[in-house]
C-alpha cells in the first residue's frame, strides 16, 4: 500500500539513498533547488503543482515537497539479529505502547546516531511507521530496522532465552541508570507516554533503571529518556581514550 511522506529533508534523504519513489510532487516555487536536480538525475517521476494541491494531500508542513512511496518495510526479529555485525555488542530498543509519532520519529533518529540494531514495536498497541514519523526521524526511518510483533512480552522472553538482558525504565524499584554495566546484549524497553511499562512487560525486565529528577515534574518525555539512556550505553561501550 502506498503512502505519502513530506518535508524537504525527508524527500532529500529518500533521493540520496535511492529509495524507490513512485511519484514526487514539487511546489511551483521550489523548482530551482537540489530536490528537483536529484529527481531528474535519478529519473524519478515528478509533477510540478501549486501549494493548494499539496495542502489537500497532507495535513502538515510539507515545505513544498511530497513523495508517494511504498509502505515502509518492517523486519522480523530474526532478520534484525542476523544483520548485526559479528563482534558488535547487540542493542535493541523495544517500545511498549508508544502512541505519539513524534516520539517514535525522535527515537529512531537517536537510534540511528548511536548504532541501535533494531527497534521493536507492537502491531496493535503502538504508532505505526507513517509520514509524521518519517519527517521527525529525518531519514532515520530508512536506516534503523523496525520489527512489528504481536506480543511484546513473549518477544522479550524469547530474546532473554537468546542471551539478551532486558532493561526497562521505571520510577519504582529501579536503580540509577548510571550504576548499570551496559556491556552486554541489551533490549532497552521504553514505556508508553504517561503510563510507562505494562505489568507483564515490567515483569520481564532483568533490570529497571530510573533517571534522577531534581524537580517534581513527573517524568521526562519518552524520546528524551530514551536518548539519555542510549547515550549512556554508547559512552560505556565507546569510552574516550
Amino acid at each position: 500500500m502506498a503512502q505519502l511522506v513530506y518535508g524537504k529533508n525527508v524527500v532529500l534523504n529518500l533521493l540520496k539513498r535511492n529509495k524507490e519513489i513512485d511519484l514526487l510532487y514539487i511546489q511551483k516555487s521550489r523548482t530551482d533547488d537540489d530536490v528537483l536536480y536529484l529527481a531528474k538525475k535519478n529519473n524519478i517521476n515528478y509533477e510540478i503543482v501549486d501549494r493548494k494541491f499539496l495542502d489537500n494531500l497532507v495535513d502538515g508542513n510539507h515545505q513544498g515537497y511530497i513523495a508517494q512511496i511504498k509502505e515502509y518495510k518492517t523486519y522480523t526479529i530474526a532478520e534484525i539479529i542476523a544483520a548485526i555485525p559479528q563482534g558488535k555488542q547487540p542493542l535493541l530498543v523495544a517500545l511498549d505502547g508508544l502512541e505519539d509519532p513524534h516520539n517514535l520519529g525522535a527515537i529512531l533518529r537517536t537510534a540511528a546516531c548511536v548504532g541501535v540494531d533494531g527497534v521493536i514495536i507492537e502491531k496493535n498497541r503502538s504508532v505505526s511507521l507513517n509520514s509524521t514519523v518519517a519527517k521527525v526521524s529525518v531519514g532515520a526511518i530508512d536506516i534503523v530496522k523496525v520489527a512489528k510483533v504481536t506480543n511484546l512480552s513473549q518477544t522479550l522472553n524469547s530474546l532473554k532465552a537468546n542471551g539478551y538482558w532486558v532493561i526497562g525504565t521505571d520510577m519504582q524499584e529501579a536503580v540509577d541508570y548510571r550504576s548499570v554495566d551496559y556491556n552486554m546484549p541489551i533490549v532497552l524497553v521504553i514505556g508508553s507516554e504517561g503510563k510507562g511499562m505494562r505489568r507483564l512487560v515490567k515483569e520481564n525486565c532483568d533490570i529497571r533503571v530510573m533517571l534522577p529528577m531534581e524537580s517534581d515534574i513527573g517524568s521526562l518525555n519518552a524520546s528524551v529518556a530514551c536518548a539519555v539512556l542510549l547515550y549512556q550505553i554508547y559512552s560505556q561501550r565507546f569510552p574516550l581514550k
